[in-house]
């Protein structure tokens, strides 16, 4: 075998489309690309939300949640229940000590107590919130809650 016997396998290559050939060929004049316009030039052309100018529906309705709607004010917590920290041998719950014991990742996220499950002995959680019924149990059962400052939002940019 020699360079030139080497060829592509059969059916791997195919030969390119020559437009613009006369009209003859069948993709003469406009190659193939219709009557000109935006999407007839090189170039990336507009994005896929794009309606010809007309306000899109991603903005036009946002509460339809549709690409481009992100709110920037929401905040999600990190969420515990008061039978899961009793069940703990901890007395003291902070972030920090949530954090450590591997149940947090990270603390960019403010800490919600909720009131599900019996607390038996007195724990003192500090945490962002803490439900009503959260803060009955743990005072009843002899412990305290101390409320941490309102968490502040991360701004984030709006992108698309």
């Amino acid at each position: 075998m020699k360079l030139h016997d080497l060829k592509p396998a059969p059916g791997s290559h195919r030969d390119t489309k020559r437009v613009g050939r006369g009209h003859g060929s069948g993709r003469g004049k406009t190659a193939g690309k219709g009557m000109g316009g935006q999407t007839a030039r090189a170039g990336s052309g507009p994005h896929r939300a794009f309606e010809g100018g007309q306000n899109e529906i991603t903005r036009r309705m946002p509460f339809k949640r549709g690409v481009g709607f992100f709110n920037r004010y929401s905040v999600t917590y990190e969420i515990f229940n008061v039978g899961d920290l009793a069940a703990s041998q901890v007395e003291e719950i902070t972030p920090e000590v949530l954090l450590q014991a591997g149940l947090v990742k990270n603390l960019k996220k403010p800490i919600k107590i909720l009131g599900d499950g019996d607390v038996v002995r007195p724990l003192h959680v500090t945490a962002h919130k803490v439900s009503k019924s959260a803060q009955q149990k743990i005072e009843a059962a002899g412990g305290t809650v101390t409320m941490l400052p309102a968490w502040e939002v991360i701004r984030r940019p709006r992108g698309r």
